[in-house]
């Protein structure tokens, strides 16, 4: 856990090292995994080193979201480290309210919007926004987290069946979706006579 801390989180390490009578090595149980979530969630790289924390993490489930949330936000308020500055606090509060829900797969179930009246006209097209939701752009922009080129991008527009990908396949699913587009423009073509 040493290496990823000096070599994945720099930015992270000084808060972490400025935190009076706090040694790594020497936390145990919940307050050593808490630490260690917060490094791992703080980067897009996550080592086997980060499993356990991680499994920690992500285990703390209640019956409602909000609940959840709260939760993992306070197992994370463990580590002594997590009200050392503002900035600390604000991670710990968007770790929380992040982390796990701003991957492609949870951002495509989310943000369905079905357009339509419904009842018995039945609903519209359904389009995936291409917004991310508040809790994951102050995730993703504090400034302790380090989440470099593996955040999800999206891949066309809302009109047009527009999705989220995860940025290592950007490219693939970027070929498939303008595939998929100009097949259908072509397929339009053809039905309406070419005019």
């Amino acid at each position: 856990m040493a290496f990823f801390i000096l070599t994945v989180v720099p930015g992270l390490y000084p808060a972490l090292a400025q935190t009076p009578n706090m040694d790594v090595d020497l936390l145990t149980g919940d307050t050593r995994l808490a630490c260690e979530a917060l490094l791992c969630l703080s980067s897009g790289k996550r080592p086997d080193e980060c499993d356990p924390a991680l499994s920690r993490y992500f285990g703390i489930n209640k019956k409602k979201l909000s609940d959840t949330l709260d939760a993992r936000r306070d197992f994370l308020k463990q580590c002594p480290a997590s009200n050392d500055s503002k900035e600390m606090s604000d991670l710990v509060q968007a770790i929380s309210n992040g982390a796990g829900r701003c991957d492609a797969k949870y951002l495509n179930s989310t943000l369905a919007v079905s357009t339509g009246h419904g009842g018995d006209y039945g609903s519209g097209p359904t389009y995936i926004s291409d917004q991310m939701p508040s809790y994951c752009r102050l995730y993703v922009g504090n400034a302790y987290t380090d989440l470099g080129d593996t955040l999800p991008r999206y891949v066309g527009t809302p009109e047009d069946g527009g999705y989220w990908v995860e940025a290592k396949d950007y490219d693939s699913e970027l070929a498939k979706y303008e595939q998929a587009l100009a097949d259908r423009q072509a397929q339009q073509e053809s039905s309406s006579g070419g005019n």
